[in-house]
């Protein structure tokens, strides 16, 4: 399995993510993740995992630097990306830049693949403590809603196979990505085949 994601994840770095027409996105992959749960520990692990295979992973802590406003960053790449990986913890929803990240994410109609990292969809939920309005709350608990009943990983730090998972996470994403870039090649097919059909026609 790993020979065949690493095979795969070249294929779309080369030819697929990064075609030689267009300019590079910012990212391919954002990774949505609560910092002091998983920063250190599965967040960085799957960048760099991802990194290395010639991925364009965004994580706030290896692509920005002192002096980047996190909205000025943070939201282009969401906007921009091919797809979103949430990652799931114990502290996520007391993070109000975790839920508007997400938020932002399904918002702008990207795939997401949840991982519930020593969570379970059941126990994440938006706590309203009174420093956010009723409209925030209600956007964050809309798209928390939405990424609970999305198909995803789960994983228990303790006494899960490091190894076996982040091969598993990245196969998960490289699969997306080959998904997302086959229908957008269908669309774009379908567009110039509507139309040559729409063009008028010449009488003579």
């Amino acid at each position: 399995m790993q020979q065949r994601c690493v095979s795969l994840a070249k294929n779309l770095s080369r030819n697929i993510l990064r075609p030689r027409s267009t300019p590079l996105p910012l990212c391919d992959i954002f990774i949505n993740h609560r910092g002091i749960d998983t920063k250190r520990t599965i967040a960085g692990l799957l960048h760099d995992h991802l990194f290395r295979l010639g991925l364009r992973p965004f994580l706030d802590s290896m692509n920005m630097k002192p002096g980047d406003k996190l909205f000025g960053k943070i939201d282009p790449a969401i906007r921009n990306c091919k797809l979103g990986v949430a990652i799931f913890s114990p502290n996520y929803c007391d993070s109000y830049f975790c839920l508007h990240e997400l938020a932002l994410l399904m918002e702008s109609k990207k795939r997401v693949i949840p991982i519930f990292c020593d969570v379970k969809p059941s126990q994440l939920q938006v706590v309203d403590y009174g420093t956010h309005s009723p409209e925030q709350l209600q956007r964050f608990s809309l798209a928390l809603e939405e990424a609970k009943y999305t198909v995803g990983l789960a994983f228990d730090t303790l006494e899960g196979d490091w190894s076996s998972f982040l091969n598993t996470a990245t196969d998960a994403v490289i699969k997306n990505l080959v998904e997302l870039e086959a229908l957008k090649s269908s669309k774009n097919t379908t567009y110039i085949v509507q139309g040559r059909q729409q063009e008028p026609r010449q009488h003579f």
